[in-house]
């Protein structure tokens, strides 16, 4: 029995011995924690504003979700501090999945600052396959602008 007793005792200890050496270090929180400091200087300091262009545009469809063969009209707007900007000629690209395909739409844009095209689908776009649309106007005094991308999915 006693063999027994020490032949477990042998065995065991090596990993009682094992989990002990295992544990975490030893924290002496008696010691003195650093102390974090902000600066004033650094507390003084902005953030920079960000400054708004003057020229801004947008674009975006009649209908997001259209059926694979709808006809949709794309929308745009030209402004410049807010106030429309008149007389700019649009051009837009849209882009199906397998290719790219212009529009020979070169409208100007109305007093409000719109202009529109019209897209027939005609099944090009396969259905729940997002595409988008990107619009650049020209020839108004800011130069060239390309607006944020209207975008649609066929159902």
């Amino acid at each position: 029995m006693k063999k027994k007793h020490a032949l477990l005792l042998a065995i065991t200890l090596p990993f009682i011995l094992l989990l002990i050496s295992c544990g975490g270090p030893t924290v002496d929180q008696s010691l003195p924690q650093q102390t974090v400091t902000v600066s004033p200087k650094f507390q003084s300091q902005l953030s920079p504003i960000p400054t708004v262009p003057a020229y801004r545009c947008g674009a975006w469809a009649s209908n997001n979700a259209p059926g694979p063969n709808d006809t949709i009209t794309i929308y745009a707007r030209l402004t410049r501090n807010i106030a429309p900007v008149s007389g700019a000629t649009a051009s837009a690209v849209v882009h199906f999945q397998g290719y790219d395909q212009g529009f020979d739409q070169r409208p100007t844009s109305d007093n409000g600052g719109y202009v529109s095209f019209t897209l027939s689908l005609q099944g090009r776009q396969p259905a729940k396959i997002p595409a988008t649309v990107d619009v650049t106007f020209t020839n108004f005094p800011g130069g060239t602008l390309r607006c944020s991308q209207a975008f649609f999915t066929p159902r």
